[in-house]
């Protein structure tokens, strides 16, 4: 079993138009701050290439995720297309995707998961993207003690994704990307402390 971790884990949610905002994000993010960034990028069919272009603009190692992966900091990870995915104990869960045809709503469990199975900080970003995934499940992240930030709209490609965010009520900031670095900055730098536990968390 793996030992209990408690650095922050920084979810970023994003779709059409999240390209720009990972690399923005990223750019101005210390790369020894400590924490574990994982990019949810909300795919329908194609395969994802960011493991290979966001390398260019972090001096982090950028990892695609494959079954079992342990979660540690100063990484970033990176959500294969046409999985869910989960985290229990410490590592990282790969699930065939839940919901096939429509938008998908991977960002929705794997926050969702984050929220029943982490207990560090958690930060959720969410930022340009097509429909509402990952807004479902901002509440439940934010009753576990964690930090929910959605992007700045006149920055965003597509705002669809950062606008339901906003509307699910749960929203602690809405910035740039530039800024939202800034933010996951502070919060990563702040004293940890004990996490409330949410007892109406759905299963992921």
């Amino acid at each position: 079993m793996n030992p209990a971790k408690d650095f922050p884990v920084v979810c970023v949610g994003g779709s059409a138009g999240g390209l720009d905002a990972y690399v923005r994000l990223l750019r101005n993010l210390p790369a020894d701050l400590g924490v574990a960034v994982v990019i949810v990028n909300h795919l329908r069919t194609t395969a994802t290439l960011l493991h290979e272009i966001l390398p260019r603009h972090t001096k982090m190692p950028v990892e695609l995720i494959t079954q079992g992966l342990t979660i540690r900091p100063n990484r970033v990870f990176i959500i294969p297309p046409q999985r869910d995915l989960h985290v229990l104990r410490g590592d990282f869960r790969l699930e065939p995707i839940s919901k096939p045809r429509g938008w998908p709503d991977v960002i929705t469990v794997f926050l969702r998961s984050l929220a029943r199975h982490w207990n560090g900080k958690l930060v959720a970003v969410i930022v340009s993207g097509f429909d509402g995934d990952g807004a479902d499940a901002l509440c439940a992240i934010r009753d576990v003690g964690g930090v929910v930030i959605a992007q700045n709209l006149e920055t965003a490609g597509q705002p669809d994704m950062p606008e339901s965010a906003i509307a699910s009520g749960c929203v602690d900031f809405v910035l740039s990307p530039e800024e939202i670095a800034v933010e996951i900055s502070r919060i990563a730098r702040e004293p940890s402390a004990a996490r409330p536990r949410s007892i109406a968390v759905f299963d992921a």
